[in-house]
């Protein structure tokens, strides 16, 4: 899918069959003639990974809270409950890579929930084939070509894992209850999925929270709140009553908490604000 604007273009793509287990997606973008400022990356279901094809990314870990802005080339996350701080100077040139809580024993050798909160460098995860990636991803002069060595990378990465014995999978029911999560948008009662289980509550949140990062209330929330995101971005959106009715929260007033919570603004001060909505 290709989708041009007056600010460049961004192009999404999916990976490989093989890692769709564990990879969401693929977004290579070029945007560019925006203000100066700071994007907010907002909290998801995803582990995302960026890996810049110009100027190093000048990232933070919250918005307006003092968390320090790092530069990094490449750069991975765990789940969140915060926005990250994303500063540019109007221009982005970059591809991300969003993998699954799930997918992160696979692809990085390690539980998501080793990640959760945290921006690290690709290569801490990856070593010497974070860096071969990267090589090839600047090199190459296509999105096309990029796509094709994320795929051939990220496949060695998991091929590397297996062959090493040390990537054990994730225990079913961790699994299982992710996908009810993620196919409710968090519109779940944590109590419910527990007893379906077979677990009780306190033991489902520790088997999950070991897992993911996020005990699976907060999972929800992070869910809920995305749906609404997704919603609130959308070219014509629509107004704030029917995005929180639509996305599940109890009123409007719900929505703006949870907004305050992981954007650090308002939802009218976060859309007065984000320079780059609507620009890929």
């Amino acid at each position: 899918m290709e989708d041009h604007t007056a600010t460049g273009v961004e192009i999404v793509a999916r990976p490989a069959p093989a890692l769709r287990e564990y990879v969401d997606s693929y977004v290579g973008f070029d945007l560019r003639g925006l203000p100066t400022g700071v994007h907010r990356g907002p909290p998801s279901r995803a582990l995302t990974a960026v890996i810049s094809l110009s100027d190093p990314l000048e990232v933070a870990a919250g918005v307006d809270d003092g968390a320090p802005v790092s530069r990094f080339g490449s750069v991975a996350g765990g789940l969140m409950c915060r926005s990250v701080a994303i500063h540019h100077d109007g221009r982005q040139q970059g591809v991300q890579v969003s993998l699954t809580p799930l997918g992160a024993r696979a692809v990085y050798g390690m539980p998501a929930a080793e990640l959760a909160h945290r921006l690290v460098p690709l290569d801490e995860l990856l070593g010497a084939l974070a860096v071969e990636l990267v090589g090839r991803l600047r090199s190459a002069t296509t999105w096309a070509a990029r796509f094709t060595a994320l795929d051939e990378l990220l496949l060695r990465a998991v091929a590397r894992g297996v062959r090493g014995g040390h990537v054990r999978r994730v225990r079913p029911e961790v699994a299982e209850a992710w996908r009810r999560l993620v196919a409710a948008r968090g519109r779940v009662q944590i109590g419910a999925v527990a007893a379906e289980l077979g677990w009780s509550r306190r033991y489902f949140t520790e088997r999950f929270q070991g897992e993911v990062g996020l005990s699976p209330k907060t999972a929800a929330r992070v869910l809920r709140f995305e749906h609404a995101h997704e919603l609130a971005a959308a070219q014509d959106p629509l107004p704030w009553t029917d995005v929180a009715t639509v996305s599940g929260y109890a009123d409007q007033a719900h929505l703006v908490r949870d907004w305050r919570e992981f954007t650090g603004r308002s939802p009218t001060a976060w859309r007065r604000g984000e320079v780059l909505l609507g620009a890929g």
